[in-house]
């Protein structure tokens, strides 16, 4: 099975609105999305099926037994990160809990134990032999990297025998894309033609580069911007970079995406123009 990641440097470039596009005209059967701080493949994917959800456990966390604690405040005096509150009694903060256990070692009357921490909650749709895999984690977990991992795991374990996978990652250059790196065949990243885009698309290239993986680029809203469109093909250009294409603003994607359907679903320019994209990035990844 090859895995095409879609990724951009900065959130906002139309990365999940190619990602659905990707899985419409491919047909294909197998796909996640591993934005798990902000997911939304859901939003265009239709399921009519229930979902399969479970818990994510992330880090464990500190739990004080108020009916063991003294109140000697060695706790409070030894977390580094400010998370034991003090009102009437002593208890955790559990957003401000990392996890570090340092109140528990030094709790006298073994008070303060490590509990298992909800973080978050995975999603598998399943119907036929077609499988997408999400999560969103909970506000304030900081275990994204690992939920990444989790999202991937389950739509290996969930998917058949599939020719090809696409998946919808983060934006940025953080722990869940190097999570969502993993295991890849090719990345195609989607940059926007501004001053910040072209930045964050330098740096998502050599992010992906340094794990020796397959790249290539388009450019989606090209045209609001021709002298920087310009600017990033001739980037790809002098860095031997496959440029697959460019895609137009064109706001019946946005109503499109607003009703639910992808760019391809409708007669529109974006769409005849992902069209495009997506066949020259397939034909490099199969190639």
């Amino acid at each position: 099975m090859k895995q095409l990641l879609i990724l951009s440097g900065k959130g906002g470039t139309g990365k999940t609105t190619i990602a659905s596009a990707f899985i419409k005209l491919g047909t294909v059967k197998t796909y996640a999305d591993c934005d798990v701080d902000a997911p939304n493949l859901h939003l265009i994917t239709k399921w009519e099926t229930s979902p399969q959800k479970e818990d994510y456990y992330g880090l464990d966390k500190a739990y004080i037994n108020e009916d063991l604690c003294i109140k000697c405040n060695q706790c409070v005096l030894n977390c580094r990160f400010n998370a034991i509150e003090t009102n009437e009694s002593y208890k955790v903060n559990p957003f401000s809990c990392e996890g570090c256990s340092v109140c528990e070692h030094v709790c006298p009357t073994g008070a303060i134990t490590m509990v298992p921490s909800v973080d978050g909650e995975m999603t598998l749709y399943s119907r036929d032999d077609e499988v997408f895999s999400t999560a969103e984690l909970n506000m304030g977990s900081g275990t994204s990297g690992l939920l990444v991992t989790e999202v991937k795991k389950r739509m290996h374990s969930a998917s058949k025998d599939v020719d090809l996978a696409i998946i919808d990652g983060s934006p940025g250059i953080g722990c869940p894309v190097i999570a969502s790196l993993n295991g890849v065949d090719m990345v195609l990243i989607v940059a926007e033609p501004s001053i910040s885009g072209i930045n964050d698309m330098e740096r998502i290239i050599l992010t992906a580069r340094h794990f020796d993986i397959k790249v290539a680029v388009c450019i989606n809203k090209y045209d609001i911007n021709l002298e920087k469109s310009q600017k990033i093909e001739t980037f790809c250009k002098n860095e031997n970079l496959p440029f697959v294409g460019k895609i137009p603003y064109d706001s019946s994607a946005v109503k499109a995406i607003n009703n639910g359907q992808t760019i391809v679903d409708i007669d529109c320019i974006s769409g005849s123009a992902v069209k495009t994209v997506y066949e020259k990035t397939i034909n490099l990844l199969l190639n």
